[in-house]
């Protein structure tokens, strides 16, 4: 089955949302690991039900919709049929200001979103009734209206932009920069964004180290996992375990298992029968497919 996807971010709400999608059609695998953002994603779910599972959490069986809090785990993603929904990824300030809801209350969690988010009930509804993917786009653009911002949300937005630059910078030296304590910096950053900075920049750097990755190259993880400020190996792969929730080498035969080069997908791992070594030999075993 073709897989549909739309997205945007429009520039208005480039403040508080990385992207408002559309998707819709069918993964060619039974499930996938979705490796941490830093960001809250609200989704409504128009089609078949979609099972969720936020790191050692209980399993959500998303039937209207869904709401995945800030997390630094990875999300299992199950679609038990054809998935067909339109959802918004924010920022990481882009919480409480877009859904109302505190995102501490939400952190590492998902949980049903018509019943966190009652702007969701009247939007699931006009989407049902359907319209191009730009239009649902548009229902979905049309119910967020986020306030302006107060400085603490000013001040962790400038924190997160400071640490997406160099996530290795110390959060102590961050804080000087902002005219907080390192205290203050954490609570009032924990409370806005939902993750502690320390917790945000281990998320970033990681991000970081997998967009570089070419898993149909050779990788150098020891000079990889050096340049992101990972001098211990065994430390390394503790975090991108915890991070992808696999092993490097698992990382690498799974993402060549699933995508041709052209549609590598940093950060996703699909969950697959596959050999780790037959893969690193064959070099290439990639199926197309046609969505985020």
């Amino acid at each position: 089955m073709e897989f549909t996807y739309v997205t945007r971010r429009p520039p208005a709400l480039a403040r508080w949302v990385e992207s408002i999608w559309f998707a819709r059609g069918q993964i060619d695998y039974p499930r996938e690991r979705i490796a941490p953002t830093g960001s809250t994603v609200a989704v409504v779910v128009l089609g078949d039900p979609i099972r969720l599972v936020a790191g050692d959490g209980p399993a959500l069986v998303a039937r209207g919709g869904f709401l995945l809090g800030p997390h630094d785990r990875p999300v299992v993603n199950e679609p038990l049929g054809e998935t067909h929904c339109v959802g918004v990824v924010t920022t990481p300030v882009g919480c409480q200001a877009l859904l109302g809801v505190a995102p501490a209350t939400v952190r590492g969690r998902v949980v049903d979103l018509l019943a966190a988010w009652p702007a969701a009930v009247p939007l699931r509804r006009a989407l049902l009734a359907g319209g191009t993917p730009e239009e649902a786009l548009d229902s979905y653009q049309g119910v967020l209206a986020p306030d302006e911002p107060g400085p603490g949300v000013r001040r962790c937005e400038a924190a997160v932009a400071a640490l997406k630059s160099d996530p290795m910078r110390p959060i102590a030296g961050l804080a000087a920069e902002l005219g907080v304590s390192h205290g203050h910096l954490d609570r009032e950053f924990t409370a806005i964004v939902g993750l502690a900075p320390r917790m945000l920049s281990r998320i970033l750097r990681l991000r970081a180290l997998l967009a570089e990755i070419d898993v149909y190259g050779p990788v150098d993880w020891t000079g990889l996992a050096a340049t992101y400020g990972w001098f211990d190996q065994s430390h390394f792969i503790r975090d991108f375990r915890r991070h992808t929730g696999v092993t490097p080498s698992r990382y690498v035969a799974a993402q060549r298992a699933a995508f041709t080069p052209e549609l590598v997908e940093p950060g996703f791992v699909p969950e697959l029968d596959v050999d780790v070594k037959s893969v690193q030999d064959a070099g290439r075993l990639g199926r197309a497919r046609s969505r985020p």
